[in-house]
């Protein structure tokens, strides 16, 4: 077949399943091995990320030699199409070296516009969830289904997700702080597949903060194709990262920016 006979969401899957075959060998194993990449502090990095990274860096090369690739563990790639395909192979990768099955592989097809291709996978559970033009989708072990977020008005009735306090400044945990002391319900600690949560329609705000583009722009995409919307704090656009709030509905996403905008 010819790479046009490839759709961008077939590019997308074959590049989640690329993922899964390099990082699945490695989870709860007891011989991985894991470097910090930070000196002071801890940001792990694995084999099973580098694998994954080159894995879908592959099925690009053969299906996409055009478009541009940003991937957190390779860097900027530069293409000719004017689009990029923006890749985090494990996001969650401290969920990942403890165990925890909250980690997730990150694809993202972005424009000049930013990104409208989102797909998040969870790789152990078997979940896909994938959002675009004409889809929002999940598929995992109890089979396929549409995604759709949830209509939640008040913060009183909010389910809010966040890695707070592992990351952000003291300044940005008080704002976090002002929006959970309302909220019904807060979790922490699940990094990319609260996103996903959102998207599914079991969680209705993610607050973040320190991201960079590879964080948030599959999040972006996802949630947006099922109806929900993601900005900074100050209610601008937040595909290149730093401060993030995902929101199931306009009416949530207002009522937790309005305390965000306090600090």
């Amino acid at each position: 077949m010819t790479q046009a006979a490839f759709s961008d969401l077939d590019v997308a899957h074959r590049m989640a399943d690329a993922a899964r075959a390099a990082i699945l060998p490695h989870f709860r194993t007891t011989s991985l091995s894991t470097e910090n990449k930070l000196a002071g502090g801890f940001d792990p990095v694995t084999v099973a990320d580098r694998a994954a990274e080159q894995a879908m860096r592959a099925v690009l090369a053969e299906l996409r030699p055009a478009d541009g690739i940003l991937g957190e563990e390779f860097g900027a790639e530069p293409g000719t199409s004017g689009r990029t395909w923006v890749l985090d192979p494990i996001d969650g990768t401290r969920g990942f070296i403890s165990g925890t099955p909250t980690w997730g592989v990150l694809i993202a097809l972005a424009d000049e516009n930013g990104p409208f291709l989102g797909v998040i996978d969870q790789p152990y559970t078997g979940e896909r969830f994938c959002g675009g033009p004409e889809i929002a989708m999940m598929t995992g072990p109890l089979g396929e289904r549409p995604l759709e977020t949830r209509a939640t008005a008040a913060l009183e009735d909010a389910i809010l997700f966040t890695t707070f306090p592992e990351v952000g400044t003291a300044e940005e945990r008080a704002g976090f702080e002002r929006v959970s002391a309302r909220a019904k319900l807060t979790r922490y600690g699940t990094d990319c597949y609260a996103y996903a949560l959102v998207a599914a329609g079991q969680v209705d705000l993610v607050i973040e903060a320190g991201l960079n583009a590879y964080d948030i722009q599959a999040p972006i995409a996802l949630i947006q194709a099922a109806g929900g919307i993601v900005t900074d704090w100050q209610g601008n656009p937040a595909h290149q990262g730093g401060r993030a709030l995902a929101a199931a509905n306009s009416r949530i996403h207002a009522a937790a920016l309005e305390l965000l905008r306090q600090g």
